[in-house]
């Protein structure tokens, strides 16, 4: 499988959608990203976000499938 068959999901993503300020999924240190968490709520391709965030290289900044850098971490390390 190419790598662009892989992604194919990204164009479905809420995210995606022209009205969306790529900006608010990649908050400065303290700043709120609770906007794009509840996009992210809504989006029909959440889990295969989370699921590319998760897969190495992991250093994926910002926030993917409704979660944050650092709760990406965490949730690594339970797995």
């Amino acid at each position: 499988m190419i790598a662009s068959d892989r992604l194919a999901w990204m164009t479905a993503a809420a995210c995606r959608a022209p009205r969306i300020d790529r900006g608010v999924f990649f908050p400065g240190r303290g700043e709120d990203y609770a906007r794009a968490k509840a996009i992210c709520e809504a989006c029909p391709v959440r889990a295969q976000c989370l699921d590319y965030a998760m897969t190495p290289p992991r250093e994926k900044h910002g926030i993917w499938g409704g979660l944050s850098e650092r709760e990406r971490r965490r949730l690594a390390r339970r797995q």
